[in-house]
């Protein structure tokens, strides 16, 4: 079992070795500014983490991405139940979702800097859109497919509809509707950095646009690897709430 685990380790993390090793042997024999070692870009995180520019703008795209994102959770779970319980709401809603879902979410950016404004709001509602539509789907798409055997055997044993509901159907979709938050995790990073990049003066994706007009690669480089650290670390929390809520009994 050790040996697995240290194998699985050995194979996750070479990668990972080889490519950085590759990335500063090709900065040094680059030795050009647009192309800098790694080493460059670690002394310019530690730099700008030390100086609190870091942690400000990441502050600052972590708190938009917290409430946008927990909103559109909140209410894609509202409706999706809601579609998946009730036959005249699905039919009701369904052709709207279904129209709108396949817009990118950056796609509502000039639409809705015209409505907004430029101001906080702006990234919060596009974070909000980008969480909505796949969570409600996927709840939909969760309760359909449950067994309708257990619902009318949690019936015949006088749950009630609430309880039928949390107990039975909730726990039974949850895979699906979990599927939808785990993707959802990396894409809401994506579109406030994007939001930021267009749109606002704080925030990852402000420090991200403003390298670049100064021709700072190894900024670039910095924030972009915290972005990646972020989608990955949120998918991951998905990942492990998934695992701790239904990983006994699936």
């Amino acid at each position: 079992m050790k040996r697995k685990i240290s194998t699985d380790s050995l194979l996750f993390l070479l990668p990972i070795f080889l490519f950085l090793a590759l990335w500063e042997i090709s900065g040094h024999i680059a030795q050009t500014p647009l192309f800098p070692p790694f080493s460059k870009v670690v002394m310019e995180f530690w730099n700008l983490l030390s100086k609190g520019i870091l942690l400000k703008s990441l502050g600052a795209s972590l708190s938009r991405v917290m409430v946008g994102y927990l909103l559109g959770i909140l209410a894609g779970l509202f409706v999706g139940i809601l579609m998946g319980l009730n036959r005249v709401v699905e039919r009701s809603l369904s052709p709207l979702i279904s129209m709108l879902f396949p817009i990118p979410t950056l796609g509502w950016l000039p639409l809705l800097m015209l409505w907004i404004g430029i101001n906080e709001a702006l990234p919060v509602t596009l974070i909000f859109i980008c969480a909505f539509f796949p969570v409600a789907y996927n709840t939909l798409t969760g309760i359909k497919g449950v067994n309708g055997e257990y619902i009318k055997a949690a019936r015949t044993l006088g749950a009630s509809t609430w309880y039928t509901l949390w107990h039975v159907i909730i726990p039974m979709a949850s895979p699906s509707i979990f599927t939808g938050l785990r993707l959802e995790a990396g894409m809401v990073w994506r579109t406030v950095i994007a939001a930021e990049m267009f749109a606002i003066s704080t925030g990852i994706g402000s420090l991200l646009i403003n390298a670049e007009t100064l021709i700072r690669v190894d900024i670039i480089l910095v924030c972009l690897i915290l972005l990646s650290l972020m989608c990955s670390s949120f998918e991951r929390i998905f990942i492990w709430l998934e695992h701790r809520t239904t990983g006994a009994w699936r």
